[in-house]
């Protein structure tokens, strides 16, 4: 007859591997700021205007234009974004242009819609 394993509370046999002993790959603060990110990107209208400004940079009331939003609403949603440094801004004049602040956040947006497909 067959002997029966005891299995330990994780579901694993004694001996069957070696615990890991390495760092967690995130500590608490870098998970947290990557949630805070993530909380950010959760929205499609901001998902967007990610999207408008891969093209390159844009001021306000060109955003507005073609997400066809309240240009207010595009300020509260670009705000977020800042807040979270994943997109920056520059006065000309009287006109405030959006960029990109990290070009990642343009790989990021990629390959989620790839992940879509």
């Amino acid at each position: 007859m067959a002997s029966r394993k005891t299995l330990r509370e994780d579901g694993c046999a004694p001996g069957e591997h070696t615990p890991a002993k390495r760092q967690p790959v995130l500590d608490d603060a870098a998970a947290a700021r990557a949630a805070a990110i993530f909380r950010v990107l959760g929205d499609a209208s901001r998902v967007r205007l990610i999207g408008l400004l891969m093209d390159g940079d844009r001021c306000v009331g060109d955003l507005a234009s073609i997400a066809a939003a309240p240009m207010s609403t595009v300020s509260q949603q670009l705000r977020l974004l800042r807040a979270e440094s994943i997109v920056g801004r520059r006065r000309v004049g009287k006109h405030v242009y959006y960029t990109l602040a990290d070009p990642r956040v343009a790989s990021w947006v990629r390959d989620a819609m790839r992940a879509r497909q």
